[in-house]
């Protein structure tokens, strides 16, 4: 894959007259911030693991049936258990394909008959690094799903938000975000990786559903 970043006359500037410094300083900081987050970027692709293909209950869980998906819940001890397993990733060649599909298609579903704004693998039973999220900072608000998501890099100061989520019922509180974010995923298009930047709102839905590939739970946060 082209590298998004263009590092023509990285660091330049430095040896410039006085008056040009401040101007050039900024330029030198940008570029070593562009090199952090593709070093960022390279660092997980180069650390994934725990990529197997699909086991026979997932299969299972995924192609036995069409539409919405049972959701699982902090207040049940089994559902509990799958919810604070870390998730594992999606081989590259098995996303974009039938059980992938069926999977994705069934998380759009659930998580819009139950009127929320994303889901993860791991709410619907699938230990997977997979998540659907509303964007709302896209034209028609569609929902997407991201197969092998990670967050890897972020920037400003994080702000608190009221949060809930579809595994905790009856429960909301205020969690500290960042609103500025980059992510990587594969691309169910290209099956390449990617690297986007997200902002706003949309943003902290990724936060929240890439815990939820984690372990954690809104609620550890509050």
């Amino acid at each position: 894959m082209r590298s998004p970043f263009s590092f023509q006359g990285f660091g330049r500037g430095l040896y410039y007259r006085n008056e040009d410094f401040s101007l050039n300083l900024w330029r030198f900081e940008t570029d070593m911030k562009k090199l952090l987050i593709i070093v960022a970027f390279v660092a997980v692709l180069g650390c994934r693991g725990g990529n197997e293909g699909w086991i026979g209950s997932e299969k299972e869980l995924i192609m036995d049936g069409r539409g919405k998906m049972r959701v699982t819940l902090v207040t049940d001890e089994e559902d509990l258990a799958v919810l604070r397993k870390p998730s594992s990733e999606i081989p590259s060649g098995l996303v974009g394909g039938t059980v992938y599909r069926r999977l994705a298609g069934r998380m759009v579903e659930t998580v819009t008959a139950e009127e929320g704004v994303g889901i993860a693998g791991p709410q619907v039973g699938v230990s997977r690094r997979v998540v659907a999220v509303q964007r709302f900072d896209k034209e028609g608000e569609p929902f997407e799903v991201y197969p092998n998501i990670r967050i890897v890099a972020t920037r400003g100061e994080k702000e608190a938000g009221p949060e809930g989520c579809l595994s905790v019922p009856d429960r909301r509180g205020d969690v500290l975000r960042w609103r500025d974010i980059d992510i990587a995923y594969t691309s169910p298009a290209t099956l390449s990786d990617t690297l986007e930047t997200v902002t706003g709102f949309t943003a902290v839905i990724f936060q929240h559903e890439c815990d939820h590939l984690d372990g954690v739970i809104f609620t550890d946060r509050i």
